[in-house]
């Protein structure tokens, strides 16, 4: 049923990393000299007192967009929960391996920089927040499942 809890979870998974676009991942860091924002479309400097979009992450950006998605899809396969179940693990193991292309994109742009908690954005947390909201869905299909299993029982 698609008005179940689970799908209230994946619902905010999805939402959570779609803020990826609207949260930046490290601000107030220095890039070649300049003062910088970095988020998962690109980097953002300070040029001439203004900020500009110097640099585009395009695969980044669709990669979010996926990402995002894959939870929406997840919702609809509510008539198969184990299928469901499986492809909620590997969607976590996709936000990990996704966090980790982050992580080693900023690592690249900021370089031998030390990197303070101060200069972390809301969206370092939120693909955390992600795979959080990910594992509470996941429990609740396998609360569904184990009640279907039990109810079948009975007859």
């Amino acid at each position: 049923m698609i008005q179940r809890i689970q799908s209230i979870y994946l619902l905010l998974a999805s939402l959570v990393i779609f803020l990826l676009f609207l949260f930046p991942m490290v601000h107030n860091v220095y890039v070649n000299g300049v003062p910088s924002t970095i988020s998962v479309s690109g980097v953002i400097q300070d040029v001439n007192g203004q900020q500009a979009h110097t640099q585009s992450f395009i695969a980044l950006i669709a990669a979010t967009a996926i990402v995002a998605i894959i939870p929406l899809i997840l919702i609809f396969l509510y008539k198969n929960r184990k299928q469901q179940i499986t492809l909620c693990y590997g969607y976590i193991v996709v936000v990990i391996g996704y966090t980790f292309w982050i992580s080693q994109t900023v690592k690249g742009l900021v370089g031998d920089v030390e990197l303070k908690t101060s200069n972390f954005g809301i969206g370092a947390l939120l693909s955390s927040v992600s795979i959080v909201l990910t594992i509470l869905a996941f429990k609740a299909i396998q609360r569904d499942e184990k009640l279907v299993k039990s109810a079948d029982r009975l007859r």
